[in-house]
Order: C-alpha cells, then structure tokens, then sequence
C-alpha cells in the first residue's frame, strides 16, 4: 500500500508539472499568434531601442529578390548591392515573393515564419539536452524557453522585421540540432550508412549557409564546433571525423560561390558591403568604455532577463558547474561570447545586433531556471520552486505587458507616407518613376516604386543619378550638403511635399522634391562648390562615402 500510495502521488507529480508546461506552451502560442497582427505597421514609436535599421534595412537586405520579381533583374549596377555578400535571406525572400508578390507583409510574414521555426528548433534542442532529474518530474525548460522568447518585447519587434539577424539565429540553431545528431558513417547498410550521413551533409549545408546570409557567423563557428566535439563524447579524433564531411562540404560550397560567381563579375560591390561597414572599431574608444558599452546594452533585452542571465553564469560557475555538464549550456554560452566578442571589436551597439545574442542568453536563463527549483530537501525544494516562479513572473509578465501595448497600438506613419509618396509619383507621367532615397529599398517593399539609394553604392551619387536619371528624391527631415552638391550640376530640386513619419527627431520628416534635368547652358551656370571633408577614420575603400551621420548608425 504504501509504494501504491508513493506511486499515485508521482503520478500526480507529473500530472501537474506537464500541465504546466502545456499552459506555458499554450500562453507562448498566443503572443507567438499576436506577431502576427498588423504586419504593415511602423516599428513601434518611442520605443526603448533606437536602430536606424526601422528606416532602411528591411529593403536594403531584399533587394536582389525585390528587383528580380519587380524588373526581372536582381543586380543594378553602380547601387547598393549587398545580396552579392549575403545572398541567402534574398534568396529565400524571393521564393515567397513568387507566390505573395512584393510587399512589406509578406516579408514580415516570412521572418515571423523563420522566428517560429527558431521556437520549434530551440524547443527540441532543449528537450534533447535537459531531462528530469527524477521519474516524479518534467523539465520545464524549453516550455519557458518558448515562452521568454515569444513574450519578449525586444524580440517582438525586430522579428516583425524583414531583416537578417532572425534568420542568422534559425540557421544557427538549426546547426545545433544537426551537429547534436552526428554519427560515425555505418556501412553496415545502405539505410543505416544514409542514415548517419544525412546530419553530416545537413550540416555542411547549414555552415556555408549562415555565413551567406550575415558574415558575421563565423564568430559562432566555436559554439557549433563544441556541439560536435561534445557529440563525439569530448574526444579530439572521432570529433575531427565527424567534422570532416561538414567542413569540406562547407568550404566547397562558399568557394564555389566566391571564386565561381563574386570574384569574376561583383567582386567590387563584395568589397564595397564590408568598406561601407568598416568605420567603427574598438581602438575609436577607450577599452573600458566599450566594454562597459557592450554589457550595459545587453539590457536592451529585457532589464530581468539580462541580470539573470548574469547572476547565472555566476551560480553556474561558483556554486553549480555540474549545469556545464549539459552541453548545450557551454554551446549556447560560446554563442554568446563568440557574437558579444564581434559587438565588442566592432563597435557599433545597435540593438538589432542583440537580438542574436538574446535568443541564446533567455535559453539558457531557461535551463538554470529549470535546474535550480530542484533541491535536495523538501522545504528547500518549495522555496526554489517558488523563487524560480517568481523570477520567471518578473520576466513574462513585464515583457507581456509591453508587447500588449505594442500591439494595441499601432502606427502606420511610415506606411502612410510611402502610400502617398507613390501617389504623388504615379500622378506626374512627365518624370521617371524611379526614386532616389537613403529609404528608397524601404518604399521600393511597400509601394513597388523602384528606388536606388542616396548614400551607399560602388559609383559616386553624381554618376548613379546621371546614369539612372531618377525623377524624384526622398529625404529624411532635409537634403544633406554632399547629396546638393552632387545632385545641383544635373537636376533642379523642387520641394513637393511633407509627411511626418516616425518618432526619430533627426528621421522623423519625409520631404519629396522633384528632380527635373537642368539643361547642358544651365549645367555651365551652376557654381563648382568643394565637397565636405570626410574625417580620415570613416573613409571607405571603395565606392560612394556614406554621410557621416549614416555612419554613426
């Protein structure tokens, strides 16, 4: 009687803990369904996260497929072209595009899509690496996992955005999940020898993939390279074995991809994406600064969730190593290391880089969470239990409430503005079509107007708007002295119209001017004027000099 008694009262045990996490699991599902709402809508207005990327990234990094669908070209010569260096988000973009055509929602819609498939991945990875510790228990950590992750108002709103990073973490993730399956190749059969090859062939896919679709992936390479050594049971010879076929196969297809299409014919604008992103630095700023920089902004995710993370890296190195056991806690941990080093030497705290630091830091703050409510004695076990309860409500319910506010209250000034930009536009038969703005990729998504853009390209601005002969320019607030100076030779510039559009005091007023060709006689008339001095350290190699002001985000 008394094991039937132990028995029933584990059973409910685990009744309760799996009804538990299938509650986590359902409230997950309904914010996940909530990033859904309103997916023409502007990046929230006075919001904590200032990221210049809410004007132009979205555009800029789907351009290639925006193009082809639109003109049946992906390339335009001269013009930002930074699908030659990242191709795969584009790529993929397109694809969508076939079926949706161009539009902001669909492209919001497929990196909401990529954030579920994230979810699902981290959820198994989880589930795979962390296991009850008695038969009377479930873990709870990848539920709550899922959970930060679809609460999180950091998240939220850079997952809504068509933009590379949400895409870096699913490839990365999805890498996790393949090197967790490695086997030595069995021979003893065809099914078995395919069977113990498919993770190897899914991985060197996955690898030349994620540095394909944002460069800065090989700062995660290590924490890939632990999933496979930890696979290989922490041993240096079968772990080499096992990374043999991923490794080769991944170098075979990113060389191909250099030395057969970007070297021979868009080596110049391969060259231009990583000038144009190499003028900051950490020698710029005293050392302390910047680290102290890089670590206070890891706020930006969540004030909570950041300084648990914080005090569990802590716990886990002075009070509980045997977490580390897991090796899914030292990866996730490499993760983090290897992308805050890359924030850190490049210094350039925007906080859409944080988001690929934020899904690996709030699963690992789910796993201690998980592993610190167990306790050895019954009373110590319900305290843990009920601080971890506690903790896990300071996270979720601050974050709902802010992602509920964002959702209840939508802007769509951006969207407005790019609505009647395209009217005003398509009313004048007598100019070209095509604008010229620093956030012309941008309303090039929401209107299909073709653009090309003011501040970044491999030709000069002068050059670009004489070759292109675009009719209309698109400024933020006012026309900066460079853009006058190169556009004044060629183009008449008459103001047309004004929206407001956004909560930026320096982008927060869209200006349309009409660009109408001067004449060869009035060419002659216009005064030659010296073009502002670009400060040494912020000098591209090649291609056009960004502003400085665009540098600085």
């Amino acid at each position: 009687m008394p094991e039937t008694r132990t028995i029933q009262k584990d059973a409910r045990r685990i009744s309760g803990t799996r009804l538990l996490q299938w509650l986590l699991l359902a409230l997950a599902a309904v914010f996940f369904v909530l990033h859904f709402l309103h997916l023409n809508a502007d990046f929230p207005n006075n919001s904590p996260w200032m990221d210049w990327s809410k004007y132009t990234d979205e555009g800029w990094y789907g351009d290639a497929a925006i193009r082809h669908y639109m003109t049946g070209h992906w390339y335009w010569k001269g013009d930002f072209n930074p699908a030659v260096a990242l191709p795969v988000w584009p790529a993929v973009e397109w694809i969508v595009f076939r079926f949706t055509g161009v539009s902001a929602a669909a492209a919001r819609g497929l990196t909401l899509v990529v954030f579920g498939l994230t979810n699902f991945v981290l959820y198994r990875l989880i589930a795979r690496h962390t296991h009850a510790r008695t038969q009377s228990d479930v873990s709870l950590a990848p539920a709550l996992a899922v959970l930060f992750l679809c609460c999180s108002p950091f998240l939220y709103v850079f997952e809504r955005m068509a933009i590379v990073e949400p895409l870096l973490i699913c490839l990365t993730a999805l890498a996790f999940m393949a090197a967790s399956q490695l086997h030595p190749l069995h021979r003893a059969s065809t099914a078995a020898f395919l069977k113990s090859l498919l993770p190897a062939l899914a991985l060197g896919l996955l690898l030349p993939a994620m540095v394909l679709a944002k460069t800065t992936a090989i700062t995660l390479f290590p924490a890939v390279a632990y999933m496979v050594w930890a696979r290989a049971g922490y041993r240096m010879k079968p772990a080499l074995r096992m990374a043999l076929i991923p490794c080769v196969m991944g170098a075979a297809i990113w060389a191909t991809y250099y030395f057969g299409l970007v070297r021979p014919h868009y080596l110049e604008d391969y060259k231009y994406l990583f000038s144009a992103n190499g003028y900051t630095g950490i020698e710029l700023q005293p050392l302390a600064t910047v680290v102290l920089n890089t670590l206070t902004d890891g706020l930006w995710m969540g004030s909570v969730l950041f300084v648990s993370f914080c005090a569990m890296i802590a716990l886990v190195l002075f009070w509980r190593p045997r977490l580390m056991a897991n090796p899914l806690v030292p990866a996730l941990t490499l993760w983090v290391a290897g992308y805050a080093a890359f924030l850190l030497y490049h210094n350039n705290l925007q906080p859409r880089y944080y988001t690929v630091i934020a899904v690996p830091i709030t699963a690992l703050v789910a796993i201690g969470l998980d592993n610190f409510r167990h306790a050895e004695h019954r009373a110590a076990r319900v305290f843990a239990a009920g601080a971890v309860a506690v903790l896990a409500c300071a996270i979720v319910i601050p974050d709902a409430m802010e992602q509920m506010d964002f959702v209840m209250h939508p802007t769509y000034e951006f969207e407005t503005a790019a609505q009647n930009i395209k009217r005003i536009v398509m009313a004048d038969p007598t100019h070209s079509h095509l604008i010229l703005s620093i956030s012309g990729s941008d309303i090039t998504l929401m209107t299909g107007l073709p653009s090309i853009d003011d501040d970044f390209g491999t030709m000069d601005l002068d050059v670009r708007a004489r070759t292109y002969q675009p009719g209309w320019y698109v400024a933020w607030n006012d026309i900066e002295d460079d853009k006058m100076q190169d556009l004044a030779p060629n183009f008449r510039i008459e103001r047309v119209a004004t929206f407001p559009a956004m909560d930026d005091p320096e982008r927060n007023e869209l200006i349309v001017y009409r660009l109408d060709p001067v004449s060869v006689q009035e060419k002659k008339q216009v005064p030659v004027q010296r073009k502002a001095v670009t400060p040494k350290a912020l000098v591209t190699k090649v291609g056009q000099q960004p502003s400085t002001e665009q540098l600085q985000h």
